[in-house]
């Protein structure tokens, strides 16, 4: 029906006019925007997740910016500790230049303290941005990851890279808990007078008839029935005398004073024990003990940052100070350092292992040219400052037999701080890398699901567009063919 009142077909044709306006304004956005999901009434629950996973990126390339940074910092100190290490492997050919006496060892060590120069300009320049990471103990975090918990919290976690102390700083010995009892000395004082053992020829008046065997240091001196001679008096001188004939390095015998059947043999070696054993004669021990004495370093206590252990010898101290990460070993190789920097008259150290304990041990061996007793003592300290892992290579000098020999085990330690330090960096440089790889693959594959979710098609958005424009020509000419209705129903009064 019908009515001047109301006009059904224009009110449809309106509602659908409207409906498409609408379809396309939303389509036009998306197309404008590039997204389906453009804000949180579009749809709430896709627009909240969306925006968590988009900070996250943000935060992801924060972190690889971190990544980026602390890569380069640790590259700096890579290439520092290589460098040293081949700045010190200089060195070390020309310390083993001056093992050689016919050499003019001063001009050696004018190219040995050139070099060391060079090691402090190059330790003192490996910084990035104000950072050095060859100089003091403490760690750098380089923030590496965030990790979104199931209860919606964040965390950050961090990459660890120890710096790698490469000073030659001596440190400073602190006055805090005692550590006397992990430093044992053997004696009061490093005297020059060798160790000796003894053996003892049996009595008898006429020894032409015994063989006898006597080794020394590996070498048997052996006497067949007949080469003996009188009594066991006679034969103690005899063969008193062939040992000495021998010429073995560092030892002597003699017939004791008192029993003249007694050989008295003397060892003056000064790291090493000396076996001894008899056949038809009776020996004291089956060693020689070394003439060196040593400090015993404990196998059980742990070695913290800034442990101090001081040795006494002669007049003077000597002390190093561990730093983080270092063992009994590193304390017993840094003292070594220490005592060869100072260049006594006489006295040489080493450094040995027990292999059945695996107690560490510095030995020290005074003979006798400088001062024919020295004092010897240890004790130690915690709470100090941490020597530098090039402690010692201010004091190398090879100008002297002595000072060539220490220092050539001495520029091996050195050597052996330099490559670990490089081996640290190195590792830590490849963890940043792997780590920053994977950050910017998760950014990309984060960036990716949020377009998946957010993102419109614009291929059905523009075919769609197209369609519902062609809608709205049509619903503005139904709404037309709508409005001349009523004119149809006053065609009817005229």
């Amino acid at each position: 029906m019908s009515s001047i009142l109301t006009n059904n077909s224009a009110m449809v044709a309106l509602q659908t006019l409207k409906s498409i306006n609408g379809d396309l304004a939303k389509t036009q956005s998306m197309i404008s925007t590039g997204k389906s999901v453009a804000s949180a009434k579009d749809n709430a629950s896709v627009w909240a997740i969306s925006k968590v996973m988009e900070a996250d990126v943000k935060g992801f390339k924060g972190i690889s910016d971190s990544l980026s940074l602390g890569e380069s910092t640790v590259a700096v100190a890579r290439q520092a500790t290589e460098t040293v290490t081949d700045l010190l492997t200089e060195i070390k050919g020309k310390v083993v230049a001056a093992q050689e006496e016919n050499v003019d060892r001063s001009k050696i060590q004018t190219d040995i303290d050139a070099l060391t120069d060079q090691i402090k300009s190059v330790v003192g320049a490996a910084q990035f941005n104000g950072l050095n990471l060859v100089k003091g103990t403490d760690d750098m975090n380089i923030l590496s990851s965030l990790d979104r918990n199931s209860d919606g919290s964040v965390t950050a976690n961090n990459i660890t890279v120890g710096r790698q102390d490469m000073t030659t700083d001596k440190g400073t010995f602190g006055t805090g808990t005692s550590l006397n009892a992990n430093a044992t000395a053997s004696a009061a004082a490093a005297t020059s007078t060798g160790n000796a053992e003894n053996v003892t020829i049996a009595t008898d008046a006429d020894m032409s008839d015994n063989a006898v065997s006597i080794t020394v240091a590996g070498t048997t001196l052996s006497f067949a029935a007949g080469e003996l001679s009188g009594d066991q008096d006679a034969a103690a001188t005899q063969i008193t005398g062939a040992l000495n004939a021998l010429g073995l390095e560092g030892i002597t015998a003699a017939v004791n004073g008192t029993n003249a059947n007694q050989i008295d043999i003397t060892s003056t070696r000064g790291f090493e024990d000396v076996s001894l054993t008899a056949t038809g004669a009776t020996a004291s021990a089956a060693t020689i003990a070394e003439r060196g004495e040593s400090v015993d370093f404990s196998t059980s206590a742990a070695v913290n940052e800034g442990d101090g252990y001081k040795v006494t010898v002669g007049g003077a101290s000597y002390d190093y100070i561990a730093g983080k990460g270092e063992t009994m070993e590193d304390v017993a190789k840094g003292l070594k350092t220490a005592i060869d920097g100072a260049g006594l008259t006489g006295v040489t150290t080493n450094v040995s292992q027990d292999q059945t304990t695996g107690q560490w041990s510095l030995k020290v061996d005074n003979d006798g040219s400088g001062s024919a007793s020295l004092a010897f003592a240890a004790v130690g300290n915690a709470g100090g400052q941490a020597s530098g892992g090039l402690f010692g290579l201010d004091s190398i000098n090879v100008e002297t037999n002595n000072g060539a020999d220490s220092a050539l085990a001495n520029i091996e330690t050195m050597i052996s701080n330099s490559i670990d330090a490089a081996a640290s960096f190195g590792s830590a440089e490849g963890r940043i890398e792997t780590q920053s790889d994977f950050i910017s693959k998760l950014s990309d594959a984060l960036k990716s699901g949020i377009g998946s979710m957010v993102d419109a098609d614009m291929e059905e958005a523009s075919a769609r567009l197209q369609a519902l424009q062609v809608q709205q020509q049509l619903g503005v000419q139904s709404l037309s063919i709508a409005n001349q209705s009523p004119q149809s129903i006053l065609s009817l009064f005229r």
